[in-house]
């Protein structure tokens, strides 16, 4: 197990008022608990003030829980920092985490000498990473230079110098166009393939369902979800929705579906010849025997509707199911 939270707690204290100070709590992690894998990509999703960076920091030793245990790579990440740091590495999003007036390449060379790696003479490890990012071509340009699609891909190169076991990654693609967020995800899944350890939190939800093993959705610093997205999706899903198209369709059978208790007819409209059909379906079990049903009637073919992460995610927040 690469990553252990057990009733994870963190409270911040705030002193309010001039002359007479008052101290109010806010709890910020409250009580959490999760396990992470070796080589999986682990997504905590949730609102603003959630509690996700909280976490993340907390899991990369940058600071001290109020209460409960974590450990990273079977160190304690409050009484053990030191040991567990050169494992881990962190990426935050935005353009805080390399020198803009060091070149791409002096960038690197810099934070690798923090983690007592010598790449003055022998630039191989630098090289591969600029090369695993996209940024050969632009290894002696200076930062200042980049766009933040570039500068973003630096800071994976830069988290990688240490070739960390776990990686913390809080909204790597914060603020990046299309093709710079499609480009920095490639670059994920390359380190999920190689058996990196990965904790992500993102507001992408198209990026959360595509390159997470499994996700806990948090909320005021409780999780209230936790499993893989198709298990998520599954478990909000209370009706099944298809479209149909068939030949024909005599109207006693429509009457027939209409006053059925586990069939919806949303909608059914004759077009270019055809009859094209919006139903919502009870269970698996309704569905499969109405495709049987539609065969009767030239069936042409049928798409079943699936949920997005995002239809999950705001249902559960929203719900709290």
């Amino acid at each position: 197990m690469q990553i252990q939270v057990e009733k994870l707690t963190r409270v911040f204290t705030r002193k309010k008022g001039i002359i007479h100070k008052t101290k109010t709590d806010k709890v910020a992690v409250d009580g959490i608990s999760f396990e992470v894998n070796k080589g999986e990509v682990f997504a905590l999703l949730g609102p603003n003030g959630a509690g996700k960076t909280t976490t993340i920091k907390i899991l990369s030793t940058l600071l001290a829980p109020t209460s409960g245990k974590a450990t990273v790579l079977g160190k304690d990440c409050y009484l053990e920092a030191k040991q567990i740091r050169e494992h881990i590495n962190f990426i935050f999003g935005g353009e805080s985490g390399v020198y803009r007036r060091l070149t791409g390449k002096e960038n690197l060379i810099y934070f690798a000498s923090l983690y007592h790696i010598d790449c003055t003479s022998d630039t191989k490890r630098v090289n591969q990473l600029l090369e695993l990012v996209g940024l050969m071509e632009a290894k002696d340009q200076k930062v200042e230079t980049y766009s933040k699609g570039m500068i973003q891909r630096l800071q994976i190169a830069r988290g990688l110098i240490n070739n960390p076991k776990v990686l913390f990654l809080d909204e790597p693609t914060l603020g990046l166009d299309p093709i710079g967020a499609r480009d920095l995800r490639n670059i994920i899944q390359k380190l999920k393939q190689a058996g990196t350890t990965i904790l992500l939190t993102t507001h992408d939800m198209n990026e959360a369902d595509i390159l997470s093993d499994r996700i806990a959705i948090i909320k005021e610093g409780k999780i209230i979800a936790l499993d893989t997205p198709v298990n998520l999706k599954k478990q909000i899903r209370d009706v099944i929705e298809i479209e149909a198209t068939i030949k024909e369709l005599p109207e006693t059978q429509l009457i027939t579906w209409q006053q059925a208790h586990d069939i919806e007819i949303q909608s059914c409209i004759q077009k270019q010849g055809v009859i094209q059909l919006h139903v919502k379906l009870q269970n698996m079990v309704v569905r499969d025997n109405f495709i049987k049903q539609l065969t009767n009637y030239g069936l042409l073919g049928f798409q079943q509707k699936e949920d997005s992460l995002e239809d999950v995610y705001i249902r559960i927040i929203e719900e709290n199911i």
